[in-house]
């Protein structure tokens, strides 16, 4: 049984999907996202610079609690943690990721979306779940829905959530957090607009304001 803390989420329920196309946005991205009260970033491995980017941010920038999403294979944790990675994030879920995982003291968030795919991270003693694609996978309804049936669990949606829907998500029980690309807009953080980035993980903080009542014996 997974028994890893996830309290790190508890005062930063929202986690910007980050993705790095030049090495050196990676610092300078992740200070004004700290700045703005978002302190647990998701680095992803869609770029070729994600691992050097934790290895950065995990030195130089104080405050951050760097992560790594779109971890696919048991490699991909193992180097991710070698990194410095402090929590690892996955869209989907496999028995050598569950393997690996539970090896550890590192949170891992396996993805699941369907009823038989949060079925089998809980079986594997997993209890915080990535649910992505949030938005093309029932969204919020969804989520709500599997709080009957999985009342122990809770999940951490990505994919289509903003600024606007966020608070649809986070007013229910069962979400820990959500994740989301909104934080940190492409053309802003190429013309090194970071005040501009700092404002808007402000305004993300405050959706802490609407995360509903934690389950009971959450982790």
């Amino acid at each position: 049984m997974n028994s890893v803390s996830y309290a790190f989420l508890n005062n930063a329920p929202v986690i910007p999907v980050i993705a790095i196309e030049n090495l050196d946005h990676a610092v300078p991205l992740a200070e004004a996202l700290v700045a703005g009260g978002i302190v647990n970033l998701e680095v992803t491995l869609r770029t070729e610079h994600g691992l050097k980017a934790i290895s950065l941010i995990r030195d130089q920038v104080k405050g951050a609690n760097v992560g790594v999403g779109t971890v696919c294979s048991a490699n991909e944790f193992d180097a991710a943690i070698d990194a410095g990675a402090n929590f690892v994030v996955s869209p989907g879920q496999s028995d050598a990721l569950f393997e690996r995982a539970l090896l550890t003291n590192i949170p891992f968030f396996p993805g699941a979306v369907t009823a038989t795919e949060v079925m089998a991270a809980k079986e594997a003693g997993f209890k915080v779940l990535k649910f992505f694609p949030a938005s093309t996978s029932g969204g919020a309804a969804a989520i709500k829905a599997f709080a009957g049936p999985f009342a122990d669990l809770q999940f951490v949606p990505t994919g289509g959530i903003n600024l606007e829907n966020a608070s649809s998500y986070l007013s229910l029980s069962n979400v820990r957090a959500v994740g989301g690309s909104w934080l940190t807009p492409r053309d802003a953080i190429y013309s090194g607009q970071w005040d501009d980035i700092t404002q808007i993980a402000r305004e993300a903080s405050e959706l802490g304001a609407y995360l509903g009542e934690p389950l009971h014996g959450s982790c």
